[in-house]
């Protein structure tokens, strides 16, 4: 086994080491001890949303997650703007979620492993870690929060792709490697000894880009699900077989997912707790959507990625959703199905600190 490396942090209760990412560069990690300050960190807490009334009020019944573990190497030669005050924000952002998903995660309700999951949740899980065994990483994909792109990474990591620019369709199976792969020795071999990773991103704005690209794009999801869904909440279609499915409205989008089983939802807009379950799996790094290129840089350097790969810039064709975009979408549905919905997705919202859209009439007005 290579010598185990110098690791930063602070000593918890139970004696584990409270990692933090480390910034700028060398010298600034040897000066400043990566400690954010207790202040900062509870009115980070408190503008998110009111998280911490969420919780007193038991609105939360579950979930808990890791500390970011980093080694002390540099990352500035992945990262074209590198900015000390980024970094620190991204250092702020892991501890409110490290302690947040702790905190959760402790309840005696929680999973607290993957063989405490159920057969059907643990069938989800497995089935969305990708394995890497050269890095000796487990990379989490969450459907809409640039696993495409991770995936390229992968296969580039593997030598099925000559880098990450190559233009072809993504084959979303072929040369990679998953978990669910495995007998049960090796996952636990695999979950105990390697870096484990994921990525999130705003429930809500996860959730418009699955319904833009799904139903307004791929055909084959308008024929499956688009139809049934006009079928379902669209008056006077209920016995029509004529249907494309072409042009549901994020409204009979909203209503259809009010009765599903998040359990059994499709990957694309099922809940990010449900499918990388972050009690269950103590993850090393949880990156944002929305720091994408700083916190994949730091993966790259984190795993011993060759310096020649980086993470795909986005395609010229790509739509992003912004927050104009997300107010008008959520203004067009009727508040009592928002209020039915959010609860669905209560722990993607709290667990990483999304603050809760705001939908009042007041707002939507605007």
């Amino acid at each position: 086994m290579p010598p185990r490396k110098k690791e930063h942090g602070i000593k918890r209760e139970s004696g584990s080491l409270v990692h933090f990412r480390p910034s700028g560069s060398a010298t600034t990690v040897r000066r400043h001890s990566a400690v954010v300050p207790s202040v900062l960190t509870f009115a980070v807490i408190v503008a998110s949303g009111g998280l911490l009334l969420m919780i007193e009020k038991g609105m939360l019944n579950s979930v808990q997650t890791p500390p970011p573990r980093a080694n002390g190497k540099k990352v500035e030669y992945r990262l074209r703007n590198s900015d000390a005050a980024v970094d620190v924000e991204s250092q702020i952002v892991q501890e409110i979620r490290n302690r947040t998903i702790r905190s959760m995660c402790g309840q005696k309700n929680m999973p607290h492993s993957v063989w405490s999951l159920s057969p059907l949740q643990r069938k989800t899980l497995l089935q969305h870690i990708l394995v890497n065994d050269e890095h000796r990483f487990l990379y989490c994909y969450i459907p809409k929060v640039a696993c495409s792109n991770w995936k390229r990474v992968l296969k580039v990591l593997s030598g099925a792709l000559a880098n990450v620019e190559v233009k072809v369709k993504m084959d979303h199976r072929a040369d990679l490697v998953f978990l669910s792969d495995f007998p049960p020795e090796e996952i636990r071999h695999r979950l105990r000894h390697y870096y484990k990773f994921m990525f999130v991103r705003e429930p809500m704005a996860r959730l418009l880009s699955a319904y833009r690209n799904k139903f307004g794009e791929i055909e084959a999801y308008q024929r499956k699900y688009g139809a049934e869904i006009v079928r379902r909440y669209r008056k006077g279609y209920a016995k029509d077989k004529k249907i494309a499915g072409n042009d549901v409205t994020f409204t009979e989008f909203v209503r259809y997912l009010l009765d599903e089983d998040p359990e059994r939802m499709n990957e694309h807009w099922m809940p990010i707790y449900n499918l990388c379950q972050p009690c269950a799996i103590e993850y090393d790094f949880i990156g944002s959507y929305e720091r994408l290129e700083s916190d994949a840089a730091y993966i790259l350097d984190r795993v011993g990625a060759p310096q020649h790969v980086r993470f795909p810039e986005r395609q010229t064709w790509y739509k992003p959703v912004t927050k104009e975009t997300l107010h008008y979408y959520l203004c067009t549905v009727p508040q009592k199905f928002l209020k039915e919905l959010l609860p669905k997705y209560i722990l993607d919202f709290s667990l990483f600190g999304y603050p809760l859209p705001n939908t009042t009439t007041e707002y939507c007005r605007h």
